[in-house]
Parts: C-alpha cells; sequence; structure tokens
C-alpha cells in the first residue's frame, strides 16, 4: 500500500498528466482537500516556459493587482518582441516607462536582464536545482524576494512541493478550507501548508483555484 501511494507522488509538475497525478496524491494525503478538488470545475496547469520572460511576468505582479499587472505586462510585450533579456536591454528605458513598470521593478529587471547576459544567472539551468539552492540563488538578485523566487518555481520550474505562503490569496484559501475564522499570515500559511508536502505546489494550484471560484476573479499570478 505504502509503495502505491509513493507512486502518485511527483518532483514536478510538467504537463496536465503530472497534475492529476499530484492531485490523486493530494487526495491520500488530505481527503478533505479532495472535497475541494471535487467542488472545483478546473484546477489549472498554468505552466510557464523558464525564461526571462516568465520570470519578468512575475516581477511585473509584485505587490499589484492581478489585472494591473495584466495590462502593464501586456504592454511590455507589445512594445518589447520577443521579451528577451537581450531585446529588454536593447530597447532601453523608454518602453519600461510606456509600459507603466515603476522605477523599483525597471531596476529588478534590468539587474536580471544583465545577469542573464552576462552568464550569471542560467534559468533554466536553475530549474533544475533542489528548491533551496534555487531559492538562494534567485533571491541574492536585489528585488526578488521569497514570493517572486515561490511563484517562479511554482509556475515556471514546475516544483511539486513549493508553497508561496506570503501571497495573499492563498493566506485566505488555506484559512478557509483549515476551519480558521480570520486569514492566517504567512507564517502560520506555511505551518498549514506542511500537511500537504510533498505536493505543497499542487495544493497551492488547488487553493488559487478555490478562491479564484469564490471570488470571481482570477488570482493566479501568471
Amino acid at each position: 500500500m505504502a509503495t502505491n501511494q509513493n507512486q502518485l507522488f511527483i518532483q514536478h509538475i510538467r504537463n496536465n498528466a503530472d497534475l492529476s497525478k499530484g492531485l490523486a496524491g493530494l487526495r491520500k494525503l488530505d481527503p478533505s482537500l479532495g472535497i475541494i478538488i471535487d467542488s472545483l470545475r478546473e484546477v489549472p496547469l498554468r505552466l510557464r516556459p523558464p525564461g526571462f520572460e516568465g520570470l519578468a511576468e512575475i516581477i511585473t505582479a509584485q505587490q499589484v493587482s492581478k489585472a494591473s499587472a495584466t495590462v502593464i505586462f501586456g504592454r511590455l510585450l507589445n512594445l518589447i518582441t520577443p521579451l528577451t533579456a537581450e531585446q529588454f536591454l536593447h530597447a532601453g528605458e523608454a518602453p519600461l516607462i510606456e509600459a507603466g513598470l515603476s522605477r523599483a521593478k525597471q531596476t529588478t529587471l534590468t539587474g536580471l536582464a544583465q545577469a542573464v547576459v552576462n552568464g550569471e544567472f542560467d534559468l533554466e539551468q536553475l530549474t533544475l536545482l533542489p528548491i533551496h539552492e534555487a531559492m538562494d540563488k534567485l533571491t541574492s538578485l536585489k528585488g526578488i524576494g521569497p514570493w517572486t523566487a515561490e511563484v517562479f518555481l511554482l509556475f515556471c520550474a514546475g516544483h511539486a512541493d513549493i508553497f508561496p505562503a506570503g501571497d495573499v490569496a492563498l493566506q485566505h484559501a488555506a484559512g478557509d478550507v483549515c476551519g480558521l475564522t480570520e486569514k492566517p499570515d504567512g507564517k502560520t500559511t506555511r505551518q498549514l501548508a506542511e500537511r500537504w508536502a510533498p505536493l505543497r505546489g499542487v495544493a497551492a494550484r488547488v487553493l488559487y483555484a478555490h478562491y479564484s471560484a469564490h471570488r470571481k476573479i482570477d488570482t493566479i499570478p501568471v
């Protein structure tokens, strides 16, 4: 029996088949979360390529609403095509201002682009590192904090056991499914998520979908 359960655990979410397997494993870990899964019309995969564009989208989403981030990033994609590190640096400051990026995000994205072009950051290779090593590498760059790094490793690297506990939507959703009367803080949310290890990345997708269904808005960062 233990062997069968272990077969339901995955290290990476690369496609919908992986996600389905992860959801099956999550039902084994926490049958009460299985009820939440059954209530949802869909648990979106939302996997993005692990390159400069993917991380740039997440950086754009820092500390703004999903709607605002979508508009700003859409402008950026129209102004810099393709959105690679090289093209970003070549474009200069004007399109960044026109897109509506804050000064802080311009600085972060420029630093990231320079690191990629200089060979200091290989984002695709970074996705293959153990989570703690990848987190250390990502957060070493000024302007990239734990939330940004965790969302990148969740939706671009496809790690199955990472949970952006600092995300307000996940905090609300975790408190809801765990029966709390108030939204937990980041530390408490991280503790609550431990029950879903080693499938916290799958649980995060379920909670995003749960929150979106109840609030009638799309809250997934990418």
